[in-house]
């Protein structure tokens, strides 16, 4: 799917959970208007998690109906092999508290035979981002994603969503974020900063500060090299 390279002028909506991840990008903005060159961007902090993302991101699209959506923020990983601070790009993302927890073992809605692993807009239980192009292009790394409603320290539920999805990071809104560009067939972009390993809620051990700072620096880079 390389539909968002057949647009000359395009309408870009670029959504983040809060206002202060995508501060710096803002300024940039007011600084250097030129930077988005012959593109019309236009900014919605949806809120922090699936239902706000779901409902503010569908009602926008229906008034206006962008050609690529972006979504940018911070994320938590369970890889040693992402660093703090890195920035990545997510392939494929998926819902990662939906179905029912038993005796301490969660098992997905799939594997309850609830939903179809493969009913579109899923692909073998995920959602699935196929715009190559930007994947082949860019420098960043492509990781896979598990969103959840309830960022914890428990190590049972660390391990619960390894043993079922042994996803990358961990976000609060970007399987919501897949699901509505891929029914609406809207090219769609998230990028992420690794802020925090995954369970640590020692804010110290957190590179809030460096990941903010390298997310808006990658954003800007991927505006300017947009045709």
């Amino acid at each position: 799917m390389n539909c968002m390279y057949e647009f000359y002028r395009m309408y870009i909506l670029l959504i983040a959970a809060t206002k202060f991840e995508i501060q710096p990008f803002l300024m940039s903005l007011v600084k250097e208007p030129a930077l988005i060159k012959h593109h019309t961007i236009k900014v919605l902090i949806t809120g922090v998690g699936q239902v706000n993302t779901t409902y503010k991101l569908t009602t926008n699209i229906l008034n206006k109906r962008p050609n690529l959506i972006i979504q940018a923020g911070i994320a938590g990983t369970f890889s040693e092999l992402l660093k703090l601070g890195q920035t990545v790009l997510v392939k494929q993302d998926c819902f990662g508290d939906l179905g029912m927890e038993e005796k301490e073992k969660f098992t997905t809605l799939f594997e309850a035979g609830f939903a179809d692993k493969n009913e579109f807009p899923l692909t073998n239980g995920w959602l699935v981002n196929n715009e190559d192009t930007i994947f082949n292009s860019s420098l960043l790394s492509s990781v896979n994603s598990v969103t959840i409603n309830k960022i914890s320290d428990s190590l049972l539920q660390k391990q619960q969503l390894l043993n079922s999805f042994n996803a990358d990071i961990e976000t609060m809104e970007g399987a919501a974020f897949h699901y509505v560009c891929l029914l609406q067939k809207i090219p769609f972009i998230q990028i992420r900063s690794i802020s925090n390993a995954v369970g640590e809620r020692d804010k110290t051990k957190w590179a809030m500060r460096d990941a903010i700072i390298n997310l808006n620096i990658e954003l800007e880079n991927l505006i300017k090299q947009l045709p």
